[in-house]
């Protein structure tokens, strides 16, 4: 969402203290915004997020980011330190990455048991997220859940983005030889991990690569009983590497941000809506079952998986709009009075991404399981053989939005409590102490005075 930078600042050590883009925490907060609607069970909204109208979604939103945020955060590093600090820095924050992903499944676990334990809840929420095959082997499964050879679905978007985070010191190596190396690499590296993909449409050639290659696919149920344990992860890191350093390729200047050119515009907007009938909401509501087919027949190229290079390119696309509506950089976000403080919120959101992220995926599931309730005790039995009347209809969209604008509400009050807790005020000095100590009186000031 954000292909400019101030790239000479960057080269400076005051690059620090230089005020953050305001479009990079802006689009970020987006992400959270939608990433919690997209993980909430039986939320109407979900219908309707970016992800229905094209290829692409808010994870691509969030990796992008994450890369240009890396870029300022770990980039500069390197640059002052050199390669070896440069990778102990990012050590730091993988191994940060890796407790999150941890703590977050342990504490999911617990509350799904606890929702199981609520008799009037519906649902089994346990097996919702296909959790009893860690209940019934912890044994291996726990050997498999630190070494990551054990992700179940809902749990896949860390390690992905922490195995990413691990490739930074061998970008920044290959930087040292040129930028043609990094392009070289990250490209080579997501056209290994789709090699398989096209072996399975038929290049029979491919097979011997394909299966010397096997390896970037890594095991999501390793310590499953055959035939189960050869399911991948979900988000294939060695291919979602790629729009993960593009932005940041992009933040650090190592490639140009493209012009705004109204040309480029219109190719961008062509792509962005020529993408809607074959999208979800396009096959869902137009009902073409030409659209359908070709999205079944060219799954290779919307996969999420291995991120499927329409999903590349239709997010850049998507990307370069985004841009061009924000302004250089991001003036239009402080356009009006009302305007710019719903952004200051989302870029605080986007700030505290990964306290807010953690915050969301755990958040979600309590929404869902009070979308069972809802449904279960008022509009179920209040629906009749004609459907739902108009003043249930009224109800179930007032009590919707209630629960998702409770939702978003709690993200923002993680977001600024996590903010004023990395500010230590524990350290900062009582306002009444401030106020009973006298100023000091110089003597040179008490001279002057006489």
């Amino acid at each position: 969402m954000l292909f400019s930078a101030e790239r000479d600042a960057m080269k400076s050590p005051a690059q620090a203290t230089r005020p953050r883009d305001p479009r990079l925490d802006f689009f970020r907060g987006i992400a959270m915004f939608i990433i919690l609607l997209a993980h909430t069970p039986g939320n109407p909204w979900t219908r309707w997020i970016p992800a229905r109208w094209g290829f692409s979604d808010a994870t691509e939103i969030f990796v992008f980011c994450s890369g240009m945020a890396s870029a300022i955060a770990f980039g500069a590093v390197f640059e002052r330190h050199g390669l070896a600090m440069g990778a102990v820095r990012t050590a730091h924050r993988v191994w940060q990455v890796y407790w999150a992903h941890i703590g977050m499944f342990m504490v999911i676990a617990m509350s799904m048991i606890m929702l199981n334990a609520i008799e009037f809840l519906p649902r089994d929420y346990v097996g919702q997220l296909n959790l009893y095959p860690f209940f019934e082997n912890p044994i291996e499964q726990l050997i498999g859940l630190m070494t990551l050879t054990y992700v179940p679905n809902y749990f896949d978007i860390l390690p992905m983005y922490l195995a990413i985070l691990a490739m930074i010191p061998l970008v920044m190596a290959l930087k040292k030889i040129g930028t043609w190396a990094v392009i070289v690499a990250v490209l080579t590296l997501w056209c290994a991990a789709n090699v398989g993909r096209y072996f399975d449409l038929g290049f029979a050639f491919l097979e011997p690569l394909a299966v010397r290659l096997e390896f970037l696919h890594l095991p999501a149920q390793l310590w499953f009983e055959p035939p189960n344990n050869t399911r991948e992860w979900f988000f294939n890191p060695f291919a979602w590497q790629l729009v993960f350093f593009t932005g940041f390729c992009l933040m650090k200047g190592w490639i140009p941000a493209p012009p705004v050119n109204r040309y480029l515009l219109v190719i961008a907007a062509a792509v962005v809506v020529l993408a809607v009938p074959f999208s979800n909401v396009g096959v869902r509501e137009f009902g073409l079952d030409s659209a359908r087919n070709w999205r079944i027949d060219h799954q290779y190229l919307i996969i999420k998986t291995d991120f499927g290079l329409f999903r590349y390119l239709h997010f850049l696309a998507l990307a370069y709009v985004a841009w061009v509506m924000v302004g250089p950089k991001g003036a239009r976000l402080n356009i009006g009075t009302v305007w710019p403080r719903v952004v200051a919120v989302i870029r605080k959101v986007g700030q505290q991404s990964l306290a807010v992220f953690l915050t969301s995926m755990l958040l979600a599931r309590f929404l869902g399981a009070a979308f069972d309730v809802w449904r279960e005790f008022y509009i179920n039995p209040g629906t009749g053989e004609d459907g739902m009347s108009s003043s249930l209809w009224v109800q179930d969209v007032l009590f919707v939005a209630l629960v998702n604008i409770t939702g978003f509400a709690i993200l923002i009050a993680t977001a600024y409590f996590v903010g004023w807790i990395k500010r230590n005020p524990w350290k900062a000095e009582p306002a009444e102490k401030k106020l009973r100590e006298p100023e000091p009186v110089s003597v040179l000031a008490g001279e002057n005075a006489a």
